[in-house]
């Protein structure tokens, strides 16, 4: 029977999980030094917000703080002097502060030198996200060149799934659609993402596109390069909708045939929408409560044969 249906569509790709980038925490040498102590061991591991990931040594550093201190002492001593002298040490200190900011030297850190009136020999470079180490590329001991990179901290608590999908699915996608994420390697579990970019750019030898979902990691199960399975299930309105089995394609046409009674079946040229799953949406060439014949490929089939049949008995 040809009826009108709530006509609804599953939507299936793939995806492969990768870290957010804005999530990301680089640090890079601001001074030529050396790596005298090393926090991290290898990439993986788990750091939190403010530990020490590396000691460094710089002659350069070394003699600013040292600077810091005569300055603020030299300060002290004017304090009962005359006010210019004291506004000038005081810019000297702000100066000598601004270099030690530029160089990746925290305000506690500063605060601390100034408070103890002791030179660090080394400085701590800190974490400044709880996160995972994504790339090590120095070494204990190690001679860094201002600019070298030093540590890169990803902050997984979140992560981005780029899913891939077919051209002619990618119509049906919109920023802030919900999509579900599941993966092989946690069986019954479903992650949601929030669909947050639609790339523009189509892959000329698959035909695919991509999209970019933003999930919530709290756990870390989410690892970069994992990949998953994504499904979007929609609704697509009220609609007549016909079997899929029941359209037979000839070209550039579409038929299906109705039951019109007593063995007689009439052909039907149809208009289609989409498809959504197993039935087609139907824009004209039949009426709701008309019946169709359900696997109409079959019948031509069977027909076919027997008309072959016949003529060469």
């Amino acid at each position: 029977m040809f009826s009108a249906a709530t006509a609804s569509r599953r939507v299936s790709g793939v995806g492969r999980v990768g870290p957010d980038t804005q999530r990301i925490r680089g640090g890079v040498s601001r001074k030529a030094a050396y790596v005298q102590e090393l926090g991290d061991s290898a990439p993986g591991e788990l750091v939190k917000k403010n530990q020490v990931r590396m000691k460094l040594y710089s002659p350069e550093l070394f003699t600013t703080q040292r600077e810091l201190i005569d300055l603020l002492s030299s300060r002290d001593r004017s304090a009962t002097g005359m006010h210019s002298a004291r506004g000038d040490f005081q810019r000297l200190i702000e100066s000598a502060e601004r270099r030690l900011r530029l160089w990746n030297i925290t305000e506690e850190q500063i605060a601390k030198i100034e408070q103890t009136r002791q030179v660090d020999e080394s400085i701590a470079i800190l974490s400044k996200v709880d996160g995972v180490v994504q790339s090590l590329p120095v070494t204990q001991g190690a001679n860094v060149a201002m600019g070298s990179p030093l540590v890169e901290v990803a902050d997984l608590s979140a992560v981005w799934v780029w899913g891939e999908f077919y051209q002619d699915e990618l119509p049906m996608f919109h920023v802030g659609q919900e999509i579900t994420v599941t993966s092989s390697s946690y069986p019954g579990e479903k992650f949601l993402g929030q669909l947050t970019l639609i790339d523009p750019f189509i892959d000329d030898a698959k035909r695919t596109g991509r999209v970019r979902l933003d999930i919530q990691n709290p756990d870390l199960k989410l690892k970069p390069d994992m990949y998953v399975d994504l499904v979007l299930d929609m609704e697509m309105g009220r609609s007549l909708v016909v079997p899929s089995s029941a359209v037979m394609p000839t070209g550039k046409r579409n038929i299906a045939f109705v039951d019109k009674g007593q063995g007689k079946l009439e052909p039907r040229f149809l208009e289609l929408g989409g498809k959504y799953g197993d039935v087609y949406a139907v824009k004209s060439g039949l009426k709701e409560g008309e019946r169709v014949v359900a696997s109409a490929n079959f019948l031509i089939d069977a027909e076919s044969k027997i008309q072959g049949a016949l003529k060469s008995w």
